[in-house]
C-alpha cells in the first residue's frame, strides 16, 4: 500500500512538475517565441527601412549621374551641332558675300575694261572709217566743186575771151574783106 501511495504521489507530483514544466516551457516559448518574433520584426523593419533608404538614396544618386551625363552628352552634341552649324552658315554667308563683293568688283573692272577696250576700238574704228569717209566725200565734193568753179571759170573767161577774139577777127576779117569788096566796086562805078 505504501508504495502504491509513493508511486500515486510520485506520479502525481511528476504530472504537475510535468504540466508546470510544459505550462512553464510553453510560456517561456511563447514569450521567448514573441519576443525573438518582434526583435526579428524590428530587425526586419529596420533592415527594409534602411535598404528603401539606401536604395531611394542609390536610385537618385544614380538618376542624377545619368540625368548629368545624359544633359551634359545632349548638351554638348547639341552645342556642337549648334555651333558647326552656327559656324558653317557664318563661313558660307561670309563666303557668299566676300564672293557677291570679288563679283562686284571683278564685272565691274572687267566691265570698265570691256567698256573702255570696247569703245577705244569701237571709236578709233568709227571715227577712223567715218573720218575717212567724211575727209573723202568732203574732198571729193570740194574738188568737184572747186574743179567745177574753176572749170566754170575758166571756160567763161576762155571762151568769152576765145570769142571775143574769134569775133573780133571775124568781123575785122569781114569788113577788111567787105571793104576791099566795096573799095574795088567803088572806081568802076564812077
Amino acid at each position: 500500500m505504501r508504495c502504491e501511495l509513493c508511486l500515486s504521489v510520485c506520479l502525481s507530483i511528476y504530472l504537475c512538475l510535468s504540466i508546470c514544466l510544459s505550462v512553464c516551457v510553453s510560456i517561456y516559448l511563447s514569450i521567448y517565441l514573441s519576443v525573438c518574433l518582434s526583435v526579428c520584426l524590428c530587425i526586419y523593419l529596420c533592415l527594409s527601412v534602411c535598404l528603401s533608404f539606401c536604395l531611394s538614396v542609390c536610385l537618385c544618386i544614380y538618376l542624377s549621374i545619368c540625368l548629368s551625363i545624359y544633359l551634359s552628352i545632349c548638351l554638348s552634341v547639341y552645342l556642337s551641332i549648334y555651333l558647326s552649324m552656327s559656324i558653317y552658315l557664318c563661313l558660307s554667308v561670309c563666303l557668299c558675300i566676300c564672293l557677291s563683293i570679288c563679283l562686284c568688283i571683278y564685272l565691274s573692272i572687267y566691265l570698265s575694261v570691256c567698256l573702255s577696250v570696247y569703245l577705244s576700238v569701237y571709236l578709233s574704228i568709227y571715227l577712223s572709217i567715218y573720218l575717212s569717209i567724211y575727209l573723202s566725200i568732203c574732198l571729193s565734193v570740194s574738188l568737184s566743186v572747186c574743179l567745177s568753179i574753176y572749170l566754170s571759170t575758166y571756160l567763161s573767161i576762155y571762151l568769152s575771151i576765145y570769142l571775143s577774139i574769134y569775133l573780133s577777127i571775124c568781123l575785122s576779117v569781114c569788113l577788111s574783106i567787105y571793104l576791099s569788096i566795096n573799095y574795088q566796086c567803088v572806081p568802076l562805078t564812077i
